[in-house]
């Protein structure tokens, strides 16, 4: 359906640029996401799939429950962003009384949505993502995972440069760019270790070769373990994660709000669960899981000690960098891409120890994370399309940057607000709310096996609620406005505001998060069999 979708658009676009909207062209590839979910979403019921899935196209990709419930996640995030990225609308202003003046106006106003969603290719590569995340996590060879996540990978070069007039988003695209094909080098050195000593680019195969391979110092086993080692910091440089993160925070901060909650979610979707499918041919899929808090030294075979230990360092430092070093930020995407940092040390300690009471964390976490995550940043874009804007350059970019621009926005805005703390509860972890549920199932998970680590995520999680806390306090009880920029109050026909989809999708996001404790048994019941899927197979 995506690459129908895609050939579609790539002939549609020359034709009708002139004719039809960019945003009719977004509004229909949502569309397009969500009948795309819709047919996942049947093909659940088809029945080899619960047999271990079925492999298409000569064993490229591997089709699978785990594989259509994270395509359905995808899909359903990405037309959530999409729906949310609708047109600013002008108060008091008819279409009919649109003029040449006006449309300067709007220009002025907020031309960081504006000329991002004049650009017809936009809706294209938008496609290009999501088809290149959804063939990452079907992907069961290394020739296809590779084409996969470039195909992912240069999609989101391209969107970080969209915004041409802004020094900072090329600047942050183009280090985006040289440091993301630095980790695709990395994992083509890795992929290619591994055929250089078996001859191997499937996963199956190699997976079986791992099981039945006993000799740790044989120059087979060294090969392969070294090569999913190499493969496995390859995507954890794209994930973001410590200590190989220090390009996250420039390119989120430099790029415009709106693509900054796209690369911040989507691709580490694709990435996170290949990582999980990696998991298990480093071990072998042989492992009596039930028998690792008594034996976990011995357990474990040559090829997974390497790389469960990458996981669970990962995960330590990305536990220290995301909350300490957020405390120092001033700067609201930054501080946001330090708490992305922590989320990630969640889900790789869930990797790291690859039980189905883990692995049950880490699916009910990534879910929560996409959810949380989107919602923050499309209320972050709904503070700047509903208030005043902050004046940068040649007063054309209006985005809400600096924690201070918060201040006292309760006042002004209290339903957008109270959206937004909520969002930030759940991050911190505060229960009823979906973020506590999350880190509870994958602390308990690993606490038999790695009860230190747990012990420093609940220590961090605390440090971090520091800066949630300071942000709820600037909104609510600082009555003090940052006046920087230019106000739009005595021009009430220049005061954007948002769309109705895109305060709906802060709406049910919103209530998601909320109102989850009261009806936990269908995400809950999915998780549990997405992950029963992974050792019945």
């Amino acid at each position: 359906m995506l690459f129908i979708a895609l050939i579609s658009f790539v002939l549609a676009i020359p034709i009708f640029a002139k004719k039809i909207s960019a945003t009719v062209f977004s509004r229909i590839t949502a569309i397009t996401f969500i009948y795309a979910a819709v047919l996942s979403w049947n093909s659940l019921y088809y029945f080899p799939l619960n047999q271990g899935g079925i492999g298409i196209y000569s064993g490229l990709f591997h089709v699978s429950t785990i594989t259509l419930g994270f395509q359905i996640l995808l899909l359903i995030v990405g037309a959530m962003l999409l729906f949310g990225w609708g047109p600013v609308l002008q108060q008091n202003v008819l279409p009919t009384q649109i003029t040449k003046v006006g449309i300067e106006k709007s220009l002025n106003t907020n031309p960081n949505f504006i000329n991002i969603n004049t650009i017809n290719e936009y809706s294209l590569l938008i496609l290009f993502s999501v088809l290149g995340s959804c063939l990452l996590i079907a992907s069961y060879n290394f020739v296809s995972m590779y084409m996969s996540i470039e195909l992912q990978s240069f999609a989101a070069y391209i969107l970080c440069t969209l915004y041409r007039h802004s020094q900072s988003a090329t600047a942050a695209g183009l280090k985006y760019f040289l440091l993301g094909s630095l980790a695709s080098s990395i994992i083509l050195l890795g992929t290619a270790v591994i055929y250089a000593s078996t001859g191997i680019t499937n996963f199956e195969d190699l997976a079986a070769l791992v099981s039945v391979t006993d000799s740790s110092n044989s120059f087979v086993t060294i090969s392969i373990a070294g090569g999913i080692l190499l493969i496995g910091i390859g995507y954890i440089f794209k994930v973001g994660a410590a200590p190989l993160y220090n390009w996250s925070p420039d390119v989120y901060d430099g790029v415009p709000t709106i693509i900054t909650s796209w690369v911040s979610t989507m691709p580490k979707i694709g990435i996170l669960v290949f990582l999980l499918n990696l998991s298990f041919i480093a071990t072998g899929y042989n492992i009596d899981w039930n028998m690792i808090p008594s034996i976990l030294n011995e357990s474990f075979s040559p090829y997974a000690k390497p790389f469960q230990t990458l996981l669970l360092i990962s995960s330590v430092l990305s536990f220290l960098v995301g909350s300490i070093v957020g405390l120092s930020q001033v700067r609201i995407k930054r501080l946001l891409t330090f708490s992305t940092i922590n989320h990630v040390g969640f889900l790789l300690l869930a990797l790291s120890v690859s039980s189905e009471e883990s692995i049950e964390g880490f699916i009910f976490y990534l879910i929560q994370y996409s959810i949380t995550n989107v919602n923050t940043f499309i209320t972050i874009l709904a503070f700047g399309y509903i208030t005043k804007g902050i004046l940068q350059g040649k007063g054309n970019v209006r985005e809400f940057t600096l924690l201070e621009d918060l201040k006292g926005q309760f006042y002004k805005n209290p339903l957008l607000v109270m959206s937004f703390a909520i969002n930030l509860f759940s991050m911190t972890g505060i229960p009823p709310l979906m973020g506590f549920f999350a880190k509870q199932m994958v602390l308990y998970s690993v606490s038999y096996n790695y009860s230190y680590v747990a012990i420093i995520a609940i220590l961090t999680s605390v440090i971090s609620a520091s800066y949630y806390l300071k942000i709820v306090q600037l909104m609510f009880f600082n009555k003090e406005n940052a006046q920087t920029g230019i106000s739009n109050e005595e021009n009430p026909s220049d005061q954007p505001l948002i769309t109705t989809m895109h305060s709906s999708v802060i709406s049910v996001l919103t209530l998601v998060i909320t109102l989850y404790l009261f009806d936990p048994s269908i995400l809950l019941n999915a998780c549990h069999l997405l992950s029963l899927s992974l050792f019945t197979s």
